[in-house]
């Protein structure tokens, strides 16, 4: 059986963008789609039948609402819905376990107070197994592509840039795949971002790239991206790939890299015993501050 795309609905409007975009994702995997709404509710004694058929009434809408803006642009797309019952992160991170990418939305805000991530959706991008994007509320399919020759958008040029955060230290296969496969999907560039100070060696140690006793300049840190980026350049040879090293905090470059971007790729470390909805500093970043779609890959 071929695994869905699945994205979580609950009639917002960001989970309506993360739909469409699912959609379209869905599309270029020739994967899918299923839309899946979750819900909880715990009513008093004696009122269980009646908050039971409206939930269901809810639910149905959420869903139809999502359907018929998938439907608008892709009539021929396979597609399922369902309705689960329980709390929402369990019941999607279930879904998630058989999903090729799970799809969530989340609402933006204005200025430089960044945007909103629910309880929920952090919840499951933590402990997800598999990929999960984050879509914000407003996004267009003309939002992944480039303007056209006058500035205005367009849906009939090229992709922008899938953006990939990536740490020389610690680089990991699914999170570097996941990117260049997005690119590849897309016809788009990849662009391998790796951000460097001058703090000195402190943190190296056995099976780290080397010891030095001076600063590490930023030709040898492109040196050793491109190392880690080779074998994936043979794997997908018709990516064009940009590497690029920058002098400055992990979390500030990768928001300033992703500007005009049209998906950024960050990898999430899989905690033993994770307590709470925690993510790292660059993925925290990442999904609170960067405007386009954030796709977190888990890997151990």
């Amino acid at each position: 059986m071929v695994s869905p795309v699945v994205v979580g609905v609950d009639g917002s409007a960001e989970s309506l963008a993360a739909a469409a975009w699912a959609a379209r994702e869905a599309a270029r995997r020739d994967r899918p789609l299923q839309l899946v709404h979750a819900w909880d509710w715990h009513p008093r004694q004696g009122e269980q039948e009646i908050a039971n058929a409206a939930q269901r009434h809810l639910a149905r809408r959420a869903l139809r609402q999502a359907e018929d803006r998938v439907r608008a642009e892709f009539p021929r797309l396979r597609l399922t819905d369902e309705q689960v019952e329980g709390p929402a992160v369990a019941a999607l991170l279930k879904a998630a376990d058989e999903a090729d990418v799970m799809v969530l939305g989340s609402r933006g805000l204005s200025g430089f107070t960044g945007f909103l991530v629910g309880s929920v959706a952090l919840g499951v991008v933590a402990k997800a197994t598999h990929p999960v994007v984050l879509v914000r509320a407003g996004e267009e399919a003309a939002d992944e592509h480039l303007p056209a020759g006058d500035g205005g958008a367009s849906t009939d040029t090229g992709y922008r840039d899938v953006v990939l955060a990536v740490d020389v230290h610690d680089a990991c296969d699914e999170v570097i795949e996941f990117a260049f496969e997005s690119a590849r999907l897309r016809g788009a560039r990849l662009r391998a971002v790796h951000a460097w100070h001058t703090a000195g060696p402190v943190g190296l140690g056995a099976g780290d790239i080397g010891l030095v006793q001076e600063t590490w300049q930023g030709e040898e840190w492109l040196g050793f991206l491109q190392a880690v980026l080779q074998t994936w350049r043979d794997k997908y040879p018709d990516v064009e790939v940009l590497a690029t090293v920058v002098e400055d905090k992990p979390t500030t470059a990768l928001v300033r890299a992703a500007t005009g971007a049209g998906l950024l790729v960050v990898g999430h470390r899989l905690a033993e015993r994770p307590v709470g909805p925690r993510t790292g500093p660059v993925t925290h970043a990442a999904i609170h501050h960067v405007g386009c779609p954030v796709a977190v890959v888990p890997h151990v």
